[in-house]
């Protein structure tokens, strides 16, 4: 097993999670299977209890490196296979309090590997001052001697520039950072994140690591760094635009949804449009929020109006719920596509109720447990006192339990499919003959089939709710099935699609394995599938 450690200094959010998954992306392109591991200093004993807003103390866990080795050996596929190389992200910059304590440990942890078996990526910023405009190395080097100093010595010294290095500079960092100047690796903006994979390519990184690690390269042409390089150009080229409402209720923070965001980018991308994302604090489209605040409100609802499709994530806390509400009922009543996760899913339901059943109290039982017609409830595992280490948490099964699902057809006609999971509350199973007699089907249940797991409304180009986040398991390369038909529906090119036997243009088609860890050999042409 060889290990990668990518560590990033002078200050935090410098790209650390792009460097580490282009290298795994260049790597696997090289007929390697390759996992990843993401470390972040900020852990408490249940992180997923905080709101994105909040900082967490730091909670160190027990023999890490240990942990390590084990959860690198770890299978991510469906074949089994033991990966043979694990790109480690450590969050957080070299310096900070938090993150000593994982640094000491990998500075062990080097040693009990051995050389040959471990490098060490450092992710540094080279600023460049308007008033000069002088590339300048000093936060560099000394971000490079307090690693040195903690024990780690960088194989390779990534540096984040707004404009390429300059032969000077560059070797300006290797002479005072000790290293070789092949080892300094520019990383300049670029038009898109899509292209730092070619970019490292470019500067030999695969024939770094090859001769440091030892690495088992064959000499061959790599299809998917092509597909990839294909993907990359066409993403400089998209003319047509695709508007998505995103309501929630951390949207002054975008990093809180950065998952759902890259999941509607992979698809926007997928059928060639550029996506504009309207960002909508949900408690601005509420009622109060007219009396308060009404300027605040008229623009939460022009962006509302105004979108091609509403998207309402995951979320906990009654703030901002009944904005959802509202937006949702837009989106029933005027046909404007939508999609629902976890959260969003349950409100759509608490909405239909509401409106169409006329159970004017129906909610969750998460907001108001005295209601009358309570249609999301606690799931019989979860305390409610007790909110850490309560949630249904990991990869599920999700069998359809019809065939003309739209979601089902867009997953590649699958009789089931396994999405990860994050939520405490369900779908009420007990009334969903209510819903089904009014055209708002569950289409898709767990195993046992008492929880409800997609639905999806008769009379609508796309009314489609998850109660599982697949937004964890979209891909540049290979886009989330629901989040891909929502902006299939939004663009108005969801029916073509359909009536094609889903499947994409020639110029839009994308390899079905990309999102594996497995190597590229096996790579064929095929639409967007559930494997």
């Amino acid at each position: 097993m060889k290990y990668i450690l990518v560590t990033g200094g002078v200050i935090s959010g410098i790209g650390k999670g792009i460097i580490a998954s282009s290298v795994g992306t260049i790597l696997k392109s090289c007929g390697l299977r390759v996992t990843a591991i993401k470390i972040d200093p900020y852990i408490n004993i249940d992180a997923g209890t905080f709101s994105p807003y909040e900082h967490v103390v730091p909670h160190i866990t027990d023999a890490i490196q240990e942990w390590v080795m084990r959860q690198a050996r770890v299978p991510v596929d469906d074949d089994g296979v033991e990966p043979q190389i694990c790109v480690i992200e450590l969050g957080g910059t070299v310096g900070d309090i938090e993150s000593m304590p994982f640094i000491e440990a990998f500075r062990q942890f080097q040693f009990k590997v051995k050389r040959e078996n471990f490098c060490n990526i450092h992710v540094s910023l080279v600023p460049q001052p308007s008033a000069t405009g002088e590339q300048k190395t000093k936060p560099t080097q000394n971000s490079v001697r307090e690693l040195r100093g903690l024990g780690l010595s960088p194989d390779l010294i990534m540096c984040r520039c707004s404009t390429p290095l300059e032969n000077s500079v560059k070797e300006k960092i290797s002479m005072f950072c000790h290293v070789e100047p092949e080892q300094v690796i520019c990383v300049a903006d670029v038009s898109s994140i899509y292209r730092v994979p070619l970019l490292l390519e470019d500067q030999g990184v695969v024939g770094y690591f090859c001769q440091r690690l030892d690495l088992p390269i064959e000499t061959r042409p790599r299809k998917m760094l092509t597909k990839w390089k294909e993907m990359s150009d066409r993403s400089d080229r998209l003319l047509e635009q695709c508007s998505i409402a995103l309501v929630g209720k951390y949207t002054k923070f975008t990093d809180s949804y950065a998952s759902v965001i890259k999941a509607l980018e992979h698809s926007a991308l997928a059928i060639n449009h550029k996506l504009e994302i309207k960002y909508i604090d949900s408690a601005d489209l509420e009622p109060n929020t007219l009396t308060e605040e009404p300027v605040k409100y008229h623009e939460a609802w022009q962006k509302l109006c105004s979108a091609d499709g509403i998207l309402v994530p995951g979320g906990f806390g009654v703030r901002g719920t009944e904005g959802k509400i509202q937006a949702i009922n837009w989106a029933r009543k005027q046909k404007k596509p939508f999609l629902g996760v976890c959260l969003g899913m349950q409100l759509a339901v608490c909405e239909f109720a509401r409106n169409m059943l006329g159970w004017e109290d129906a909610n969750s039982t998460e907001f108001d447990p005295e209601s009358k017609h309570p249609v999301v409830i606690d799931m019989p595992e979860h305390n409610p006192g007790q909110m850490g280490g309560t949630m249904r948490l990991g990869k599920r099964r999700t069998i359809f339990k019809t065939n003309n699902s739209i979601l089902r057809r867009l997953y590649g006609d699958v009789e089931y499919v396994d999405e990860r999971h994050r939520h405490r509350f369900e779908v009420n199973p007990e009334l969903k003959e209510h819903f089904e007699g009014k055209g708002f089907h569950f289409v898709g249940q767990d195993i046992e089939g008492e929880r409800m797991e997609v639905i999806e409304l008769d009379d609508h180009p796309y009314f489609v709710g998850v109660q599982y986040h697949p937004e964890f398991t979209s891909r540049p390369i290979k886009p989330s099935p629901p989040y891909f038909g929502l902006l299939l529906a939004s663009a108005g090119k969801l029916q073509s699609y359909l009536h094609k036997g889903c499947r994409l243009s020639p110029r839009d088609t994308y390899s079905d394995r990309s999102g594996s860890s497995t190597p590229d050999s096996e790579i064929t042409e095929c639409s967007i599938s559930q494997e």
